[in-house]
């Protein structure tokens, strides 16, 4: 069923003081990036807390997929854990797919904050649950990087209780392109598009029908880009889709004299299908502050000739 027939399953808002659950649901950590973004959390007025064991390791994973599995379900447990903040990214996050209580997410509903990697887990939660989730920054990566951390969007999706727009309330990339015109409203909802093609043919695949689709990835070759856009494209992802919001694309070239844009590969695919696309939009992997943008909630795209504006329709938090 489309996630936009589902009712969404809003978590309850953090507020000043709140205590974050750190955990690392992929590739191993460091000590000292773990403490400095905790530290910037601290300053902007929130608690932490991680177990000791966030740190093991295993081949280039923070320890066994049941280690990590059961660290996510004791923070979503946990009563005195408002957030769940992932240290960062990698790889690993599939492996706690088969390995995860349901039960124990839909018992304590709780905001959820990752991006990357953890596209895997953003996905499964709102597809299998309903649970409104967060791409955004990460705590030993952005929140460990002065500028890492886009504040407001932050505040607006985790804390407010009313709808807020984002090119009002949040700066939007000056770069930001329209690609192709159109107004649109859908279900917020993707990640990072290497992460999204790969579950394709399992069972966990996502689910983009009545979406408006945000899509980034991080140091991808343009063909690289236009083979997943082309699977998602060939394989029915894109026939319901409202709308389609590119992020900065970090990284993404062939080489430094390429004589065409990343752009133009995207909009000879998508530019057909009659939704409005904008690129550009810095939530993910991004040079300097992280967007945070809620993902299974309504937003209406606008994309007016040069003009993009994306508005979140409704609280993600309650």
């Amino acid at each position: 069923m489309p996630i936009s027939n589902s009712q969404p399953v809003k978590p309850p808002a953090l507020r000043p003081g709140d205590t974050i659950g750190i955990v690392a649901p992929a590739s191993n950590i460091q000590r000292a990036d773990l403490e400095t973004g905790c530290a910037a959390l601290f300053r902007a007025g929130y608690r932490t807390f991680y177990f000791d064991s966030i740190l093991e390791r295993d081949l280039y994973f923070a320890g066994s997929a049941t280690r990590r599995a059961r660290e996510l379900e004791h923070m979503f447990e946990r009563d005195d854990i408002r957030a769940i903040l992932c240290a960062r990214g990698g790889y690993g996050a599939n492996y706690l797919l088969p390995h995860l209580d349901l039960a124990k997410l839909k018992a304590h509903p709780k905001i959820f904050i990752g991006y990357s990697d953890i596209t895997t887990l953003l996905t499964y939660f709102l597809d299998a649950t309903g649970l409104v989730v967060f791409h955004g920054p990460m705590a030993a990566k952005d929140w460990a990087h002065e500028n890492g951390v886009e504040l407001n969007s932050w505040q607006s999706a985790l804390s407010r209780t009313e709808p807020w727009d984002v090119p009002r309330d949040v700066p939007l990339n000056p770069e930001v392109a329209a690609l192709a015109a159109g107004e649109a409203e859908g279900i917020l909802y993707g990640g990072c598009l290497s992460i999204l093609v790969a579950s394709l043919g399992t069972p966990y695949a996502v689910k983009t029908a009545g979406t408006i689709l945000f899509l980034e990835d991080v140091a991808a070759k343009p063909f690289q880009i236009d083979r997943m856009l082309m699977q998602l494209k060939l394989g029915g992802y894109f026939d319901d889709v409202r709308g389609l919001i590119f992020g900065e694309m970090l990284d993404c070239f062939q080489s430094p004299t390429q004589d065409y844009t990343l752009q133009e590969v995207v909009q000879r695919i998508v530019g057909d299908l009659g939704v409005p696309v904008a690129f550009g939009v810095k939530s993910g992997h991004v040079a300097s502050g992280n967007i945070t943008l809620p993902f299974g909630v309504k937003a209406k795209l606008s994309v007016r000739g040069a003009q993009v504006t994306l508005k979140i329709l409704e609280s993600a938090v309650e």
